[in-house]
């Protein structure tokens, strides 16, 4: 009986030494790193470029248009925001001078042809008696010297009719340049589109640019139908662009939405703006110009030239990809595991995984974190979430 009762004992005091140490091994274990991870999936994953800088929404057409000549804003047609028809007015300048010019040269005219009919009749009456004199000197009724002088009247009389009609043509032409320079007092949209901005009001004086002098427009016209995308990419990746592939258009306006275009040009040179940045200028024209429609003028736009893809292959993220095509895995043990990968395509979404994963895997994503690296006890924030819920309710 002493012999069981030592047993017991001793048993019961093994079992208080396990218990305390499971505690103070449960107290003091290290607590799992948080991270978050995302599942190695299948899908597309694409090889794209994309711009260094800032792009812009512009239009096809965009007229910055003001009067040939300078003058005293008479009429101001349109306002901002107005949408005009092709040859609309959209002002005129003051003009009396150059109507009054017109009226005068048309008078002319009149004056012109008046004279043509009178010399030319007389031309015409000189014509009939030099033919009447050549035909009573073939009768011996007149001489000969009187044939030459109704000649000679008949020629002089044509020649005058000669010089009224071209006094009738040079009328004509007048008329034509004072016509011309009332057209240059009057400013009309050369196509249809929607005024973006109007510089000058009703009584001010409107000067046309001087040769390599640039000045304010009196009118800026846009033709919004028709839109594009002009963006700046790296010299090193447009090389590989070609004229007709596929892009994909964002804008800080619409986030979340993007849309489908195709690669319209490439310049044909690099703009050098800082001396550690050469890019290119890439045109993309959208595929639905009805989508676009909306979109404002100098929205801010980035592009991404779609240069080829795989579909159905095995991705992560890649900000799950470390240098070294490295990824941490989160294995069942709760212990993180760095694998090798072989990858394929990428972009700054998803990477194309060869080899080295498998589907379902779950990669790090937050590898900037504190404590995560391979061999680190880690929890995904959902699951530590999921414990303390649980824990919760227990304690109710």
């Amino acid at each position: 009986m002493q012999f069981g009762g030592l047993a017991v004992g001793l048993a019961l005091t093994l079992l208080v030494i396990a218990s305390l140490a499971a505690a103070a091994w449960y107290l003091t274990r290290p607590k799992p790193v948080l991270v978050t991870v995302a599942l190695a999936d299948v899908g597309r994953v694409e090889n794209t470029v994309a711009n260094t800088r800032a792009g812009s929404v512009l239009p096809c057409r965009r007229a910055k248009l003001a009067p040939p000549a300078g003058g005293r804003i008479e009429k101001l047609n349109v306002k901002e925001g107005d949408r005009v028809r092709p040859g609309q007015v959209l002002l005129t300048l003051w003009d009396d001078d150059v109507a009054a010019r017109e009226r005068m040269a048309r008078e002319q005219l009149q004056t012109a042809k008046a004279h043509v009919r009178e010399v030319c009749e007389l031309a015409k009456a000189s014509a009939r008696d030099a033919k009447r004199a050549h035909e009573l000197r073939q009768r011996g009724f007149v001489s000969q010297e009187s044939v030459e002088r109704a000649n000679s009247d008949a020629a002089a009389k044509q020649a005058s009719c000669d010089s009224a009609g071209a006094q009738v043509a040079e009328a004509e032409a007048r008329i034509q340049a004072s016509r011309a320079d009332v057209d240059r007092t009057v400013l009309r949209a050369p196509f249809a589109g929607i005024v973006a901005e109007v510089n000058g009001e009703v009584g001010e004086y409107l000067t046309p640019s001087p040769p390599g002098i640039p000045t304010l427009p009196a009118v800026d016209l846009i033709d919004d139908s028709c839109l594009y995308v002009s963006a700046p990419i790296d010299e090193v990746d447009a090389a590989q662009i070609k004229v007709g592939m596929p892009a994909r258009v964002t804008l800080d306006a619409y986030r979340g939405q993007h849309f489908p275009g195709r690669v319209r040009r490439i310049a044909p040179y690099v703009l050098a703006v800082e001396k550690q940045a050469r890019t290119v200028e890439v045109e993309v024209e959208f595929d639905s110009p009805a989508e676009a429609r909306n979109l404002l003028v100098g929205y801010s736009a980035d592009i991404e030239i779609v240069l080829g893809g795989h579909d159905q292959v095995v991705r992560i993220p890649t900000p799950a990809l470390m240098p070294g095509n490295r990824a941490l895995v989160l294995g069942a043990d709760g212990l993180l595991q760095e694998r090798k990968i072989e990858a394929g395509l990428s972009n700054w979404e998803h990477t194309e995984v060869i080899s080295g994963l498998s589907r379902g895997d779950r990669v790090v994503t937050s590898l900037e974190r504190e404590g995560v690296k391979a061999g680190a006890h880690a929890a995904t924030e959902k699951s530590m979430a999921e414990k303390k819920e649980a824990a919760k309710a227990t304690a109710q």
